[in-house]
């Protein structure tokens, strides 16, 4: 559901669906402080001109995920895509707006294929531990790990002057995994079976990650660390999600 949201929301603000303010004299407004999908909207009355500008406060981030810890052999399949879903605050430090404060909230959901791997409680039932895929080569087999979660970001923001700013955000969150599964697909189109398993013994529930953009106006490339593992136990697969991938900002 989470995932459906968030997608939804990205393509109905990428398109472009509002017009451009007039002045008296009929002329467009130049609407150069508002890149983006939301490129000519300024609310109900045209924007002041004395206004400091505000910036990134609607971002997606499109990004592809990888393991770093106990499966840093293993990669996981291009089609690994998450999407973070950004409603931010721009709160500016300086006249110009070449220094400010980004605060919200982020959701972020992840799914990564993996085929060669397993993640299964051992046989205490306290910790996850990391199998090689028994059936591999067999049969046709898809795995995927995937989950949601809610976070609070604060994010340093520097940019340069007017609307094609260069920008940089230094950035971290704070947040709770909602849920996080593995599905295993077994089978072909005749004879297909689906598991989806959210019984992972000590899913770490607390999550907080480091952040950068760095880009051009509403484009930036993308990235982040996690810096604690997805799972508590000392004896579990040790695993910190690394993302990166592109950012776009609608207004």
């Amino acid at each position: 559901m989470f995932k459906t949201l968030s997608i939804a929301l990205f393509f109905v603000l990428l398109s472009p669906t509002v017009k451009a303010q007039y002045d008296s004299q009929g002329a467009d407004l130049i609407s150069r402080f508002k890149p983006g999908g939301m490129w000519y909207f300024t609310g109900f009355r045209p924007a002041e001109p004395e206004k400091v500008r505000k910036y990134d406060r609607l971002i997606f981030d499109l990004t592809h995920s990888e393991w770093n810890g106990d499966l840093n052999p293993v990669q996981n399949a291009w089609t690994t895509i998450g999407l973070n879903t950004n409603l931010l605050f721009d709160i500016p430090l300086s006249k110009a707006n070449i220094v400010s404060i980004g605060t919200g909230l982020t959701h972020s959901f992840v799914k990564m294929r993996n085929d060669g791997i397993f993640l299964t409680a051992d046989s205490t039932g306290s910790a996850t531990t990391l199998l090689q895929n028994p059936t591999a080569g067999l049969y046709p087999t898809k795995n995927y790990l995937g989950g949601n979660s809610f976070s609070i970001p604060l994010e340093l923001r520097f940019r340069t002057k007017g609307w094609k700013h260069f920008k940089v955000h230094l950035g971290g969150r704070i947040g709770y995994q909602l849920n996080f599964y593995q599905k295993t697909v077994t089978g072909d189109h005749s004879s297909r079976s689906v598991l989806k398993d959210y019984s992972l013994p000590d899913i770490n529930k607390l999550i907080y990650s480091a952040h950068v953009r760095i880009g051009i106006r509403n484009w930036s490339l993308y990235g982040s660390y996690n810096l604690n593992s997805f799972f508590k136990n000392s004896s579990s697969a040790q695993l910190n999600l690394l993302q990166f991938g592109l950012s776009v900002s609608l207004f």
